[in-house]
């Protein structure tokens, strides 16, 4: 019992020193934001060109009288869009500012 006391004491105290270091911002911080300023273009045009590309293709399967399978793809688009702009958000949440 004694042992596990003393490796808490050891632990403990070695803890206590390392302190609360302040955030600082990475030296390549500014090129690293605008690359995912340009992924977060990337994402929101290919959510548009998604969303829009299936409407196409559910008006013209509804005009053939083909299967439907265009909704499936306009739902999933809507989704994905949907969890590509709340990542941040999420992100955020989870590590906490």
């Amino acid at each position: 019992m004694s042992m596990v006391l003393a490796a808490h004491e050891m632990y403990t105290t070695v803890l206590a020193q390392v302190g609360n270091p302040t955030p600082e911002t990475p030296p390549a911080a500014d090129k690293l934001l605008k690359l995912v300023r340009y992924f977060t273009w990337f994402v929101l045009l290919s959510g548009v060109t998604a969303v829009t590309y299936g409407g196409g293709k559910f008006a013209w399967e509804k005009w053939n009288g083909g299967n439907l399978e265009s909704p499936k793809m306009v739902a999933g688009a809507m989704i994905g869009g949907g969890v590509a702009t709340s990542a941040g958000t999420i992100m955020n949440a989870v590590i906490g500012s």
